[in-house]
């Protein structure tokens, strides 16, 4: 989208199984066990359920309750099983893949040379802060230089950007990186007149254009930094596995500063690469990709990666927004191996540093994803890969599921009370709630929901609390960071439902710049883009305190989230508070604590005036590389105004 110096080695090492070759033996039959042991949980919970709405009779909102929850059930329990498979992973040390020991190496790259210019490394960019851009990208390739590399990759920024202001801003930049950048890095700069299919229209256009020159291509996002060792190892893992069509890394946020920002890189420093091993053990080589951060083999991805232009108009019809997940299944269904490597460190991303940016990007995801239901009976896709499909839908429509599923037990609750003609005489919870069996489904499922979390903190705290503050400040950080989810979770819903009814309406979204740097929300756009959710928990409260006062209990922390809803986004965009919490040491990350070579650099190339920026790195480099540091660092300063740059970019 990773307590060792160089890049959260402990999870970071390459997985050389049989000297990098990358196979998933038994791969089915471990299929076989994650879905029986899927379908052994949601067996029970349906049956559970059932037998708890059937102590008020089972009615239409019964029926309608019990199938809601089969789906939502399923989808939690696939979610639960992941991080166990993951978590057993890790704390045996196994290769996700392999299922071999993971050997513990050094972080130094192998002397052997790469083939030159084999590799490019692409940027697509879209009306993106320039200062960023060649700030990410200058780290990325200095990264690379202190490997020895550089000579096997060459550098393409694919620009579509359309805004007149910022334009020349953007190749003046570029220009003054080409300037600056040592040989042997070449660093070209296209931009399209007209962008066409955008990211993926934008993609296409450099394999045309470019293509046949190069074995590989590293698709990085304008946010995006990766490890030169990283890199390296990508393109050698390529050259050991030639029917490797894509191998994706795990992308960790960095950089964020605001308290949701800070929420959100916390989380996923310490579950996310448990989860990304979950799934790397039941997908093997039917892996998918996230649409950067990982390396493509571009003559497979040019022969079967043709997007499809759905029938009809958007937001269903036209062009795929979501166009990684097909092309991931496009790859496998031509033949060609999909992998992910989430012990693979050194890949880093940032995140919209608030909930209602945040919630943004999701609605083109939402749009996008949805748009993969029509692609499930494409001929010849593999099962894995139409799964990857069909959950990315699903992982929009459980929300609305969720939502109808509240709404259906409500009416239920109030049909029980005798009706709208009875209000009033429902002072008590409903018989059916206070029962064994609906107190044990709701401690199952609260297992199934928290425990994921209870296994990543266990996990960390465990192998490397140091990587997050020490032991004690990591279990905090943990609470909070599950009191918050829980929190918000509410309100997550309400906005994927939002999304996905405005998408069966046939509205359709629109493509802008993704906001990248923290903000904090002023409390006028925080009522607007919220306050329907307030008047809608307002009312639905009010009608069950009325009618079905018992119940009311039951859903209240789902509507105190919706009631709470432009404070939470108010509150959770504050960088102030973000930086309490650092200075306190909560919410801290590895990406903080121990920073990678390459984070180092791009904080020092976003503090040009501290001469002292690469004090440290050379005690963390080979001693061949000192020398090309001291050459190398601080580099010449730029002859652009990088505030300047910001104005006219419309940043801060």
């Amino acid at each position: 989208m990773n307590s060792e110096p160089l890049a959260e080695q402990e999870v970071s090492g390459p997985v050389p199984a049989r000297e990098g070759v990358l196979q998933a033996p038994a791969v089915g039959m471990r299929r076989s066990l994650f879905f029986g042991l899927v379908t052994g949980t949601v067996i029970p919970g349906a049956v559970m359920m059932a037998l708890v709405l059937q102590a008020a009779g089972m009615g239409p909102f019964q029926w309608a309750i019990l199938l809601l929850f089969l789906v939502t059930f399923t989808w939690i329990a696939v979610s639960f099983w992941t991080a166990v498979a993951g978590f057993l992973l890790h704390a045996l040390r196994l290769d996700p893949l392999s299922l071999r020991r993971l050997p513990r190496r050094d972080a130094e790259p192998a002397s052997a040379l790469l083939r030159a210019r084999s590799t490019a490394i692409v940027v697509p960019i879209y009306n993106e802060d320039p200062v960023r851009v060649v700030n990410g990208i200058e780290a990325t390739c200095h990264s690379l230089l202190a490997t020895g590399q550089g000579a096997a990759f060459d550098l393409f920024l694919l620009s579509d950007s359309n805004d007149p202001a910022l334009i020349p801003v953007e190749e003046k930049a570029v220009r003054a990186l080409q300037a600056r950048m040592p040989a042997p890095v070449r660093t070209h700069y296209r931009r399209r007149l007209t962008n066409t299919g955008r990211k993926a229209g934008n993609i296409a256009d450099f394999c045309r254009r470019w293509g046949s020159r190069y074995e590989h291509m590293v698709v990085l996002d304008a946010d995006s930094v990766m490890e030169g060792a990283t890199l390296v190892e990508l393109v050698r893992l390529m050259d050991r596995n030639p029917n490797a069509g894509l191998i994706q890394t795990m992308p960790l946020p960095v950089r964020q500063e605001s308290l949701f920002g800070r929420f959100q890189q916390f989380a996923n420093a310490v579950h996310g690469p448990m989860l990304a091993a979950g799934l790397s053990f039941w997908q093997g080589n039917a892996g998918n990709y996230w649409g950067h951060n990982a390396i493509i083999r571009i003559q497979p991805f040019m022969q079967h990666c043709d997007l499809p232009i759905l029938p009809g108009k958007p937001p269903l019809g036209g062009e795929i927004l979501s166009h990684d997940f097909v092309e991931a299944a496009l790859l496998r269904r031509g033949g060609w191996d999909v992998w992910l490597l989430p012990q693979l460190g050194g890949s880093y991303e940032e995140l919209p540093g608030n909930l209602i940016d945040f919630a943004k990007r999701d609605r083109r995801w939402a749009q996008g994803n949805l748009q993969h239901l029509r692609l499930l009976r494409t001929p010849g896709l593999h099962g894995v890969s139409r799964l990857h499909l069909l959950f990315g839908a699903v992982a929009y429509l459980a929300s609305l599921l969720w939502l109808l599923m509240l709404a259906a037990g409500s009416g239920a609750a109030i049909d029980a009370s005798g009706g709208l003609e009875a209000g009033g005489q429902a002072l008590v919870i409903p018989e059916s709630l206070r029962t064994p069996m609906a107190h044990g489904l709701l401690g199952v499922t609260l297992v199934l929901l928290l425990m994921p979390k209870m296994l990543g903190i266990g996990l960390a705290t465990v192998s490397r609390p140091q990587a997050f503050g020490g032991a004690s400040r990591l279990v905090a950080s943990g609470v909070l960071e599950t009191l918050f989810s829980v929190l918000i979770a509410p309100l997550m819903m309400a906005f994927h439902s939002l999304f996905v009814v405005a998408v069966a309406l046939g509205r359709n979204v629109i493509w802008a710049a993704q906001p990248r740097e923290g903000r904090v929300v002023a409390w006028g756009e925080a009522w607007h883009r919220t306050g329907g959710f307030v008047l809608g928990a307002g009312f639905w409260g009010l009608l069950l305190a009325w009618f079905a006062p018992g119940f009311l209990w039951w859903l209240m922390p789902v509507l105190a989230s919706l009631l709470l809803a432009p404070a939470l986004v108010r509150w959770s965009s504050s960088q102030r508070a973000g930086a309490w919490m650092r200075r306190r040491g909560l919410l801290l990350a590895p990406s903080e604590v121990a920073p990678g070579l390459v984070l180092q650099m791009l904080h020092g190339l976003e503090s040009p005036s501290s001469l002292g920026a690469h004090q440290g790195l050379e005690a963390r480099l080979p001693e061949r590389r000192v020398t090309w540091l001291r050459q190398c660092w601080p580099r010449p300063q730029p002859d652009w105004d990088g505030a300047a740059i910001r104005k006219a970019a419309g940043g801060n």
